[in-house]
């Protein structure tokens, strides 16, 4: 069976895949922990999102985006927090689609989010590099 050796990746992609892993880990961890709070706006805007306005709902929400980011942030765990970040952003972009929330700042700030995660992990992890080469 074939295994995955670690891939060489260059210290200005290394660097620059931290970077762009630590902008959505500070993000994410902010949003996970006003949700634990949870402030006004928080709950304010999950009635205007049709969940209603429940603090419990809003802890729950919080504690799955810290979780899920931790893992992320964790190098052995980063791909499975990835995976379970991107279901998550996925159900964050449907209920703005739900409610048809302006497209490019609202709607898609999930997808921006997302690809940032994954960026950054496919420029920091050589394994996820030699899992899916772009060849040239």
């Amino acid at each position: 069976m074939p295994t995955i050796v670690d891939a060489e990746v260059s210290k200005p992609a290394r660097i620059t895949g931290r970077v762009m892993s630590g902008v959505v880990v500070l993000f994410l961890l902010f949003d996970g922990a006003i949700k634990l709070v949870p402030l006004p706006v928080v709950t304010e805007t999950m009635d205007k999102m049709g969940y209603g306005a429940s603090d419990t709902l809003a802890r729950s929400l919080g504690i799955i985006t810290i979780v899920c980011t931790l893992l992320y942030s964790v190098p052995p765990t980063s791909i499975l927090g990835a995976i379970l970040l991107t279901g998550y952003l996925g159900g964050a972009i449907a209920s703005h689609v739900r409610i048809d929330s302006p497209l490019f700042t609202h709607t898609l700030f999930g997808l921006y989010l997302g690809l940032m995660a994954w960026g950054g992990l496919y420029l920091r992890d050589g394994n996820l590099r030699a899992l899916l080469p772009f060849r040239r």
